[in-house]
Order: structure tokens, then C-alpha cells, then sequence
């Protein structure tokens, strides 16, 4: 059986693998796969993007401080593969669920003031598009301008709560904070990781 030679970018990727092997051979067998994993698909999938593997390779650094790095505490960050663009939702193209959360939030609130913005943050808060720091945002923007509007007619004491200042404060108050968080979620909207 007569095979083909490898191509020099090929034997340059093996090399690097194998002297990786070899320096990794003190690791945890675990720790020695998996980092001989991420190795591997790191330099798939940057072959793929750069079609340079020299370059690659002098990224990533010598077999042996990338394993000195494993001991010192875990796979090096720059090991970390890019993020597929599919993942991301284009800040003017959120999903579904995302789309009718900031509808309520920010269009809702003027027109069915409470319940829009109460409507907006339950489906905000199930949608997977947001991440927990950002729903909770949204809720202190929702929430804060309207608790700090009533402390400051409180503060007031002379101003009845029943009365059309009243009303009107906590109305532009409830209005302005859920157009912020409306528009806060809408410039970070993501789809979930698989």
C-alpha cells in the first residue's frame, strides 16, 4: 500500500501535536485529552480562518509553557475558540420572544401603563435571549424610576397621591424607565448557547 506524503503544513500541525504529547506526559490522563482536544480543534479552527498553520502554531506558543500554563490553573484563555457569528442576534434582529418583551416595555408602557411593563418583564425574564445580570437591569429600570417617583411625592407631603400631579409624575416616571429598559435589552439581545 503506497500513501501520499503529507503536505508540509500537515507535518508542521502533527509535529506541534506530538511534541505537545510528549511535554503534556507529567498531566493527568483527563486533563492531557482534554487539552490535547482543545489544541486540536484551536488549530482546525483557526487553520480554517487564517490557512497559515506556521502562524497558528506561533500563537499558541510552545508545547511546553502551554502545559506549564495547564498546571498553573487550566487551559489558557487564548486557547478559547472564537464565538460563531450564529450565535449572536444581530442587534436589529431579535428573536421572537425578545421582540414582544421590548414591544411591552417600551411601546406597552405608554399605552397600558403597569400592566405593559408587567407584561414586558415576565416574558423578558423567561426569554433565554437575556442574560440574568440583564433581566435584572431591566427590572431595576422598570422598577426604580417608579419606587423613586413615589418617595418623592412622599417626601412632598402636601401633594395628595390621588392628585393629577401625582398621577402624572409616577405616569412619565413608569413611562421613562421601561422605554430605557426596552431599549437597554434591545441592544444586547443573544440567542442562547447550545
Amino acid at each position: 500500500m503506497v500513501t501520499a506524503p503529507l503536505a508540509h503544513d500537515d507535518v508542521l500541525v502533527l509535529d506541534y501535536l506530538a511534541a505537545l504529547w510528549a511535554a503534556a506526559g507529567d498531566l493527568p490522563p483527563e486533563t492531557r485529552d482534554d487539552l490535547m482536544n482543545t489544541v486540536a480543534g484551536y488549530i482546525a479552527m483557526r487553520r480554517d480562518l487564517a490557512d497559515d498553520p506556521s502562524r497558528v502554531l506561533s500563537r499558541l506558543g510552545p508545547p511546553e509553557e502551554l502545559v506549564a500554563a495547564v498546571l498553573r490553573s487550566g487551559t489558557p484563555t487564548h486557547l478559547r475558540l472564537p464565538m460563531p457569528a450564529s450565535a449572536v442576534v444581530p442587534v436589529s434582529h431579535p428573536g421572537g420572544s425578545e421582540r414582544v418583551a421590548i414591544g411591552l416595555l417600551t411601546g406597552g408602557a405608554v399605552v397600558l401603563p403597569l400592566v405593559g411593563q408587567a407584561a414586558g418583564l415576565l416574558v423578558a425574564t423567561v426569554s433565554p435571549g437575556w442574560s440574568p445580570v440583564q433581566k435584572a437591569a431591566a427590572w431595576l429600570l422598570v422598577t426604580g424610576p417608579l419606587a423613586g417617583a413615589l418617595l418623592f411625592l412622599a417626601m412632598l407631603g402636601g401633594v395628595s397621591l390621588f392628585s393629577g400631579l401625582s398621577f402624572l409624575v409616577l405616569y412619565a416616571a413608569a413611562c421613562t424607565g421601561s422605554i430605557a429598559a426596552g431599549l437597554t435589552l434591545r441592544g444586547t439581545a443573544r440567542l442562547p448557547q447550545p
